[in-house]
């Protein structure tokens, strides 16, 4: 077990030694495992490539995000801009149904909304948007429409982490609510974690993934 001190440590050179990550500007605050990560960044983008840098580091159970986005100057754009350049990248994202999906903007926080069939494509339009210059956040209200059945769904996302070199199946327990899936077991890492949950989100029809798995190194 790694105390709070090291995982600290691990967190922090993990964030310096990512070159799109500016490791000065974020604090890191450890306790029982739980990660704060703090500070002010230039971009969206880099918010979210150090909360899944400090994902991936051995020991951490969960991450709280309290990063904040404070854009440069040049890096200024109006909800206009934003909104215009936010359809254009639905629209060039093959993955992604961009008929179906909404776009709103307000103070430079993206809201999508609207209904896909699979789940990787919600993430899909998340990650065709969080990148775009002036964004701050990005809200995911986009729905999916169920597909399968209930005792289908749970047999399709058991064989999945059974194929998965990452994941210990036999650690994972999962339960099927209609379209909603939950979770549950020990696992050895929040990576592993993590990885569970975008496993089980691929399944067709899923419209909720809660994740109550307890990361257990």
């Amino acid at each position: 077990m790694r105390t709070d001190a090291q995982l600290k440590k691990d967190v922090m050179n993990t964030l310096k030694w990512e070159p799109n990550i500016n490791d000065d500007a974020i604090g890191v605050a450890v306790k029982d495992g739980i990660v704060t990560l703090s500070g002010f960044v230039n971009n969206y983008s880099e918010k979210i490539a150090a909360e899944r840098a400090a994902q991936g580091v051995f020991g951490v159970k969960a991450i709280v995000q309290e990063i904040k986005v404070k854009l440069q100057d040049s890096d200024q754009r109006s909800d206009e801009d934003i909104a215009k350049a936010a359809l254009n990248a639905l629209d060039w994202n093959t993955s992604v149904p961009s008929d179906f999906i909404k776009v709103k903007v307000q103070d430079g926080w993206i809201s999508l909304s609207g209904e896909v069939e699979w789940h990787f494509q919600k993430n899909a339009a998340e990650e065709a948007v969080c990148c775009l210059m002036g964004v701050k956040g990005v809200s995911n209200m986009i729905t999916v429409k169920p597909l399968l059945k209930a005792e289908d769904i749970k047999a399709k996302i058991e064989s999945a982490f059974q194929r998965n070199a990452v994941l210990d199946a036999r650690r994972i327990r999962v339960e099927t609510h209609g379209d909603k899936v939950i979770l549950e077991g020990a696992v050895r890492s929040y990576a592993e974690k993590t990885e569970a949950g975008r496993v089980a989100c691929a399944a067709p029809g899923i419209c909720e993934v809660e994740n109550k798995i307890v990361v257990n190194p």
